[in-house]
């Protein structure tokens, strides 16, 4: 049987506001700010960020002249150069808003043998990566309910102190779900977590963040042991949110009854996400954060531009 367990206090930290598991984000996130920046780094070579045409004032590129379009556009020392017409095409400078929320409530907590990082850990990791290679690419970033969104090179330290800060004031850090306030149009909202709330709770979050017509997206974090379901024999659960404890003398014949439940919860997740028009990804901590780092990107450039599409494709 894998080794699952919950992180104990003197590696999570503990504050009097949140017992039971709360991070001590002092402590673990500078680890996690170096960790998150490395990765955005990376994938940062895969992607080539928001480049395309529109009305900035940055030059992008030269194309051939289209006949029917206006001539005012035409670059004319250029195309003296050769027996072709050309156009001098600026960059797209609009900067778009992403909002990102990271689950850190106690239930992240989570990690087994089996997996890279505890669930916080990967989303955080994730979170911030995606924050700075957004802004990198010229978008604003925030948290919501936390941050306003903004577009500092230094955002991974910026919603860093803002979560610090949180904790200290014995803020709402512990919440499974982010506000279900209505987001504005044409923004983008990365919601990174387990996802392990009531359907009826996950689906009035994204039906109330997407009222106004926000696109989103929706990543789902799993430890692999939560997916596999290999306890065998007399074992003992526990409720890492409250001190509830279950003890059962034949794990293995749960085993089929929760991997029912479990698809069945996501499926749900799944089908409100498209509900909405977001998209839905399930992400293991047994995995490179990079893989989710780059598909969110991907998803979200999707959604970007001059002509934005109304809803992003559910993956």
């Amino acid at each position: 049987m894998a080794d699952a367990r919950l992180l104990e206090k003197s590696e999570t930290g503990t504050g009097a506001q949140h017992q039971r598991g709360a991070l001590d984000l002092s402590r673990r996130l500078p680890a996690l700010l170096v960790l998150a920046k490395e990765i955005a780094s990376t994938v940062m070579h895969g992607v080539h960020g928001r480049r395309r045409a529109g009305t900035g004032e940055t030059f992008w590129q030269f194309r051939p002249f289209v006949w029917g379009e206006s001539t005012n556009r035409i670059d004319w020392r250029r195309s003296a150069r050769d027996d072709r017409i050309y156009v001098r095409e600026r960059e797209w400078e609009a900067a778009h808003t992403v909002w990102v929320w990271m689950d850190r409530s106690p239930g992240m907590n989570y990690v087994s043998s089996l997996a890279m990082q505890p669930k916080v850990d990967r989303a955080l990791t994730l979170g911030l990566a995606l924050a700075d290679l957004l802004v990198r690419g010229g978008e604003r970033v925030g948290i919501p309910g936390l941050t306003r969104a903004l577009a500092t090179r230094g955002i991974v330290e910026r919603f860093a102190e803002a979560m610090i800060d949180e904790e200290k004031r014995g803020g709402d850090s512990a919440a499974e779900l982010p506000p279900a306030a209505a987001l504005a149009p044409r923004t983008q909202a990365v919601l990174i977590g387990d996802f392990l709330s009531p359907r009826d709770d996950i689906t009035r979050v994204i039906h109330g963040m997407a009222s106004r017509g926000a696109l989103g997206h929706v990543v789902m974090i799993a430890d692999p042991v939560e997916e596999t379901f290999p306890f065998t024999g007399h074992t003992e659960f526990l409720d890492v949110d409250s001190t509830a404890t279950l003890r059962v003398g034949e794990a293995e014949s749960f085993k089929k009854d929760y991997i029912l439940r479990l698809a069945a919860h996501r499926e749900g997740v799944r089908a409100a996400c498209a509900s909405r028009g977001w998209s839905f990804a399930l992400h293991r901590t047994d995995r490179p954060a990079s893989e989710a780092l780059l598909a969110l990107r991907m998803r979200l450039e999707a959604g970007m531009g001059p002509a934005a599409p109304g809803a992003a494709e559910a993956s």
